[in-house]
C-alpha cells in the first residue's frame, strides 16, 4: 500500500453508516436501531431502521424501513409496534407545501406491514414519548402563537410566501446555533383517548431546547422550563410538572441563578432525577445529580450523590432503586449506577473495557443494559451488557460497515500521562502510524472548552484520517477538560483560557516530541471551537509549530461577546461583561498577540455558525493578510459550527491535509 492510497480516508469516513439511536422491544427479544446512510446522490444522509436480535447473538440484522426519508428516534409501544419520527408525507392525496420537511410520528405495526402515520401536526413533531404502561402518546410540536390549530398550516404557508419576514425581539437570546429564533414555539401535546390536547397552550420560549419525560402510567409529564435571562444574562431553568388529567402544573427547582435539566421520572412516577447546577460569581458551575418528589411543589429536592463527574441521566432501574447515568471519566464515558438511597456509585462498564456509551436503556425485564458503544478504534455500534457478574459490553452487530481489524493495520494507540508545570497529571491519547518513524506530529486540541477527548469515535474530528495519511495524532486533555475532577475542569474559569490550559498542552507536546518515533521539527496544531481559540492563542505565544489550522476559533474576545448566540455564558466564564474591565476581559484574547503571530495559518469557518460567528474568521484573516503572514481562508456558506454535509466533510479533510503537507513536508536531513 503506497502513501497515495491510504487505508482510511475522508471518503471512507463519510461512507460508513452511522448508528444514532436504539430502543429495546417490550418482549426483550430484539433492539430497534436507527442508522444513517448516504443517499444515492451522495449529497446528504438519510436514515433507516434496523432490527438486531438480543435473543440470538450473531443473527443477521434485519432492515425494517428504507427509502429516501429520514426514519429516526425509534421507540416501541407497549403492544410491540415500533414508532419513529419520519419526514414521509403524512397525508394521502396531494401533499401540501413543506410536508416533506416536517417530521411526524409513524408506526410500524407489530404484525408487520407498511408504516402508518400517528400524527399530523401542522408544523411537525420534534420529539415523542409513549407512556410505558398506558395507551398514551405525547409529542413536542411547534405551534404558532395566537393561531387556531386548524389554521396553523395555512398561516405558516402564508407567512413563508408573503411575509413579513421580520423577527421582532424584546429580550435575549435572539438566535441559537445556526438559526434565528422563530415565531413558532414548542408545545407539549397529549394524545389521550382519541383526543389531542395541548398541555402548554400559552408556551412561548419556555420549552425551546426542551428535555422531558413521561411517567409510566401517562399521568405526568415533566419538561424543562426556561425563564427570561437572569441578572447574569443566562436563562434559569426549572422543571414543569404537568398533571395530564387536570392540566394543572407546578414548577420544581425554580431558583435564581440555577438550572435543573435532563429530568427522568421514576417507574412509579413519584420521583424525578435530574441534573442541577448553580451559577455563582467566580465559581465554575458543577452539574450534580439531584432528586425531587414529583408531586411536592414546595420541596427543595436533594443532592443524590457527591460523585464529582458531570452526570448525564439515562434511565432508572426497573425497581426504582437506582439511576443509570453516563459521564466523562478520565478519557472514557462509562455507564454508572447511582443508588437512590445511599448515593453510592458503581461502574457497570469496566475500566478495562473502556470506550464511550450512549442511548443507554434497560430491557423490559431489567436484566440487560443496551445502547450504543464506540471507541477511537471503531464507530458506534449497538451493544448489550448483562448484569451477570463479570460481564463485559458485547457488540451486537456491525451496522457501520467498518472493518474491526482495520485499526491494527493503521497504527497504535496509547493513553499517557504527563506532569504539568505545577505537577498535575495531564492525560492524553497518542495515535502513531505503523513503522518506527520519526513521524510528523499533529496536535489536536478539543472543543468545549469543558469537555474531553474520550476513547470514542468522532464523526467530525476523526483522528484516523490523518493517522492513515502518516501523522502521529496527539489528543490532550488539558486544564478545563471534564472527567478529571471539578478543580481541574474549573481551572479555566474566570478568564483563564490562555493560562494553565496552554501550559498543559505545551508540557504534553514537549514530552511527546522527545520520543524517538516523533519528529519534533515537523509539528502542527489544529483545533475547532475552543480548540480553534487555543490554536489562535498558541500562534501568538510560540513559534514552535510549522503551521496551524484554526476552525471556528475565537480571535477577538470583545467582538465575539457581542455577536455569539449566548453572550451571557461567555461573560460568565470570563468573570463579567467586557465593559466592566476591558483590559482584563481581553487578557487572553488572541488578537492582543497579533504582532507575535508568524505561523502559517489556515482559517476555516461555516457561515451559518452563530455560536462562533464568521466575523471572527474574517477579522483574523484580514489581520494576517495585512501583516503578510502566510494564510488561507476556507469558508463553507451552507454549514454551521460543524461541517456536516458529506461532500463538504471530504473537502474539509482534503484542504486541511493538503495545507499540512505543504508546510510539514518530508523529514529534513542534515
Amino acid at each position: 500500500m503506497t502513501p497515495s492510497t491510504p487505508l482510511f480516508t475522508a471518503d471512507t469516513l463519510t461512507r460508513l453508516q452511522r448508528v444514532t439511536a436504539t430502543a429495546p422491544s417490550p418482549c426483550n427479544q430484539h433492539l430497534a436501531v436507527a442508522v444513517q446512510r448516504l443517499d444515492p446522490e451522495d449529497s446528504k444522509y438519510v436514515s433507516d431502521l434496523w432490527r438486531v436480535s438480543l435473543a440470538e447473538p450473531g443473527a443477521a440484522p434485519v432492515q425494517l424501513t428504507r427509502g429516501a426519508s429520514k426514519d429516526v428516534a425509534p421507540q416501541y409501544r407497549r403492544d410491540g409496534a415500533l414508532a419513529f419520527l419520519s419526514n414521509r408525507n403524512p397525508r394521502e392525496g396531494k401533499p401540501q407545501e413543506g410536508d416533506e420537511e416536517r417530521m411526524q410520528v409513524w408506526l410500524l405495526p407489530a404484525e408487520g406491514g407498511e408504516p402508518v402515520p400517528l400524527t399530523d401536526e401542522p408544523l411537525g413533531v420534534s420529539a415523542f414519548r409513549f407512556a410505558a404502561d398506558a395507551a398514551r402518546l405525547f409529542v413536542l410540536a411547534n405551534v404558532l402563537p395566537g393561531v387556531a390549530h386548524d389554521e396553523q398550516r395555512a398561516k405558516a404557508a402564508e407567512l413563508a410566501k408573503h411575509g413579513p419576514s421580520a423577527l421582532h425581539f424584546d429580550r435575549m437570546p435572539v438566535r441559537f446555533w445556526d438559526h434565528w429564533l422563530q415565531r413558532p414555539a414548542p408545545h407539549v401535546i397529549a394524545y389521550v383517548d382519541g383526543e389531542r390536547r395541548d398541555l402548554t397552550p400559552f408556551a412561548d420560549r419556555e420549552h425551546r431546547e426542551a428535555e422531558w419525560d413521561v411517567s409510566a402510567d401517562g399521568s405526568l409529564v415533566v419538561v424543562t422550563c426556561a425563564s427570561d435571562a437572569a441578572a447574569d444574562g443566562v436563562n434559569d431553568v426549572s422543571l414543569l410538572v404537568i398533571d395530564v388529567a387536570s392540566g394543572a402544573a407546578h414548577e420544581l427547582g425554580k431558583a435564581p441563578l440555577s438550572s435543573s435539566e435532563s429530568p427522568l421520572l421514576s417507574p412509579d412516577g413519584g420521583l424525578i432525577a435530574c441534573v442541577r447546577a448553580e451559577r455563582r460569581a467566580g465559581q465554575a458551575p458543577h452539574p450534580r445529580l439531584w432528586l425531587y418528589p414529583a408531586r411536592a411543589p414546595e420541596h427543595p429536592g436533594r443532592l443524590l450523590t457527591d460523585w464529582e463527574p458531570w452526570p448525564a441521566p439515562c434511565c432508572w432501574t426497573r425497581d426504582g432503586s437506582g439511576v443509570l447515568v453516563t459521564a466523562d471519566v478520565r478519557g472514557d464515558v462509562p455507564v454508572v449506577r447511582v443508588d437512590v438511597e445511599t448515593g453510592a456509585v458503581s461502574r457497570l462498564t469496566s475500566v478495562a473495557s473502556g470506550g464511550s456509551h450512549g442511548s443507554v436503556q434497560l430491557t423490559r425485564d431489567g436484566n440487560t443494559l443496551v445502547g450504543i458503544r464506540h471507541r477511537q478504534t471503531h464507530p458506534p455500534e449497538p451493544f448489550r451488557l448483562s448484569f451477570a457478574a463479570g460481564a463485559e459490553p458485547e457488540l451486537l452487530a456491525s451496522l457501520s460497515g467498518f472493518d474491526p481489524l482495520l485499526f491494527d493495520q493503521l497504527g497504535r494507540r496509547e493513553s499517557l500521562e504527563v506532569a504539568a508545570p505545577d505537577g498535575s497529571a495531564v492525560q492524553s491519547f497518542l495515535l502513531t502510524p505503523r513503522g518506527s518513524g520519526p513521524h510528523p506530529l499533529l496536535l489536536w486540541v478539543h472543543g468545549g472548552p469543558m469537555s474531553q477527548w474520550a476513547d470514542g469515535w468522532h464523526w467530525r474530528w476523526n483522528p484516523l484520517v490523518p493517522l492513515a495519511a502518516g501523522y502521529a495524532m496527539l489528543l490532550p486533555n488539558p486544564r478545563g477538560s471534564t472527567g478529571f475532577g471539578q478543580e481541574f475542569t474549573a481551572a479555566i474559569w474566570n478568564n483563564q483560557w490562555g493560562a494553565a490550559c496552554f501550559r498543559d498542552v505545551m508540557a504534553v507536546t514537549d514530552v511527546v516530541c522527545a520520543r524517538r518515533d516523533i519528529d519534533p521539527r515537523r509539528t502542527a496544531v489544529m483545533g475547532g471551537s475552543f480548540g480553534g481559540y487555543m490554536a489562535n492563542w498558541i500562534a501568538g505565544s510560540t513559534e514552535r509549530f510549522r503551521c496551524l489550522v484554526t476552525h471556528a476559533g475565537i480571535y477577538d474576545f470583545r467582538a465575539f461577546h457581542g455577536v455569539t448566540d449566548h453572550p451571557g455564558w461567555f461573560a460568565l466564564g470570563q468573570g463579567g461583561a467586557p465593559e466592566a474591565d476591558p483590559v482584563a476581559f481581553n487578557r487572553y484574547s488572541p488578537h492582543t498577540q497579533l504582532e507575535d503571530w508568524c505561523t502559517p495559518t489556515l482559517v476555516v469557518h461555516g457561515e451559518k455558525d452563530y455560536r462562533v460567528p464568521i466575523s471572527e474568521a474574517l477579522l483574523l484573516f484580514e489581520a494576517l493578510q495585512r501583516r503578510g503572514v502566510p494564510s488561507e481562508l476556507l469558508v463553507f456558506p451552507d454549514e454551521n459550527h460543524w461541517i456536516q454535509r458529506p461532500r463538504n466533510i471530504r473537502h474539509w479533510y482534503q484542504v486541511c491535509l493538503g495545507f499540512l503537507a505543504r508546510y510539514l513536508g518530508e523529514q529534513e536531513h542534515g
